[in-house]
């Protein structure tokens, strides 16, 4: 059994998830149980150092926002403005604004400092 300790090295994350996967179904309140979430504490953390997840981009966000509560397009128009304004928004011809951001932010809950990141728009070849 795997002696809890921080994790420093790969080689150490490696052994902790190894022994995670067989503790992983260990009984409620044995010491087993208690190393799986001590084992476990410690993996998120060093996950969370050497490994950060980056915010998603803003209309990457704003399309994850909507798939995931069975919304459409059309049902941003109240909150970015006209449909034409939507749809310029969503396919990254029109950046988001300050007033647009503030709105995805209070109405539907989108983190603002998700919103606030730069990100590129594809130009209109007219």
């Amino acid at each position: 059994m795997l002696e809890p300790r921080p994790i420093r090295t790969e080689a150490d994350y490696r052994a902790a998830l190894d022994e995670i996967e067989r503790l992983f179904d260990a009984e409620l309140n044995t010491p087993e149980c208690d190393l799986l979430e001590v084992l476990t504490t410690l993996v998120e953390a060093y996950e969370q150092q050497h490994y950060p997840i980056a915010a998603p981009e803003p209309i990457e966000a704003i399309l994850y926002y909507l798939e995931s509560r069975g919304l459409s397009w059309q049902d941003l128009e109240s909150v970015i403005g006209s449909r034409k304004e939507v749809e310029e928004v969503l396919n990254r011809q029109q950046p988001l604004t300050l007033e647009m951001i503030q709105r995805l932010h209070q109405q539907l809950g989108i983190p603002a400092e998700v919103l606030i990141q730069p990100y590129s728009l594809i130009k209109n070849s007219a």
